[in-house]
């Protein structure tokens, strides 16, 4: 890279890297589609294509603590309503009954799926960077989410303080192995706690019903409001900052670990859901980051900023050309990285179809 320091100039690189970048971004996609495939089936069975052994076992203290819990809510509630109903011998048998529900579950291929696994990937994934990145110079001064829970703005005040509690018991029940799986989206959380409830039944109607009426109860206290990443996203909506005001937001923010801002801010920016942004980031080759940099407009040193930071943060990263990628993000202009990028405001299940097509066609 050449030019004054601190800067990227966008005569540095040729067309042709911008033209490759975006071709490279079109079939993220499909590799992304690929990769959640192979990890579903790599739950299953041991290939020559693996999740490394920390992601393995942190895959596997997620799902089953998620498991487990659900399972354990459901016996408690459902024999208590069973004894309240004179039904004594069904409590007993609902609160004893073998095997568990992961392992009924398991047998059945029914433990994960693809939705299932590339949220908890990447919130995994998410999380771990976000313990990696460097600290901020200034230790001594406060951090952003508590300058911003003392602001006069109320709403921005409210919305910072509810990150800050979403996130810290995210950490202690994942430290604690106290897993939730109220963290979940809506349709994930009701898919398990429906799937759990179907594995404790053992053909009695009486227990049936119990066990209706304690998943019921389980689904009506669920606020996915409460999710780290919803309040992350209300943080973002109740700053609204200004394209000029988003380097500085998203440089504090990443000074600060706090990598659910970051995300959030990107997502308001560009219009796309944070799962998306997330999804993006934390693939150390999935081109769509660097058009979606380039979508919202950030300025070059923003840019490096950013991807010096992640690439310190993910050993993943280690073997990545990041001048060249610089390079060729900032050769897109970001009316080109937006018309790239407009498939990933489609309503999910509609680019899940396109993806499903893109890949059958190519088949």
């Amino acid at each position: 890279m050449t030019g004054q320091p601190g800067t990227l100039p966008r005569d540095s690189a040729s067309p042709e890297s911008a033209t490759l970048l975006i071709r490279s971004a079109a079939m993220a996609g499909a590799r992304e589609a690929a990769r959640l495939r192979a990890r579903a089936a790599d739950w299953r069975r041991d290939t020559a294509s693996r999740l490394d052994d920390r992601m393995r076992a942190l895959l596997d203290h997620l799902l089953t603590g998620m498991v487990g819990e659900v399972e354990a809510r459901l016996r408690e509630d459902a024999s208590r309503m069973l004894v309240s109903r004179g039904d004594r011998a069904g409590a007993a048998r609902l609160r004893q009954a073998r095997p568990s529900a992961a392992q009924r579950l398991e047998r059945a291929g029914l433990l994960a799926n693809e939705p299932l696994l590339a949220e908890l990937f990447a919130r995994l994934r998410q999380d771990l960077i976000a313990e990696r990145l460097p600290v901020r110079a200034d230790d001594d001064e406060p951090s952003l989410l508590a300058r911003l829970a003392q602001v006069g703005d109320p709403t921005v005040a409210a919305a910072a303080r509810g990150l800050l509690v979403a996130e810290s018991r995210r950490r202690e029940a994942l430290a604690m192995g106290d897993v939730t799986a109220s963290d979940l989206p809506a349709e994930l959380h009701q898919q398990l706690v429906w799937r759990v409830a179907a594995a404790l039944r053992d053909g009695d109607t009486s227990a049936d019903r119990a066990l209706v009426e304690a998943a019921g109860r389980i689904l009506a206290g669920y606020d996915e409001g409460e999710r780290a990443d919803a309040q992350a996203m209300r943080l973002a909506f109740a700053i609204d900052a200004r394209p000029q005001e988003l380097p500085a937001l998203l440089d504090e923010a990443i000074g600060d670990r706090r990598l659910s801002l970051v995300f959030a801010a990107l997502a308001l920016s560009a219009q796309v859901p944070f799962d998306v942004v997330r999804s993006l980031a934390v693939e150390p080759d999935d081109e769509r980051w660097w058009l979606l940099l380039r979508a919202v407009d950030l300025d070059p040193l923003t840019m490096a900023r950013l991807a010096l930071a992640l690439a310190s943060a993910d050993p993943r990263r280690g073997d990545q050309d990041l001048p060249t990628l610089l390079d060729a993000a900032n050769a897109v202009s970001a009316e080109e990285a937006r018309a790239e990028l407009a498939v990933l405001r489609l309503p999910p299940d509609f680019r899940a179809a396109v993806d499903a097509l893109g890949t059958g066609e190519a088949a």
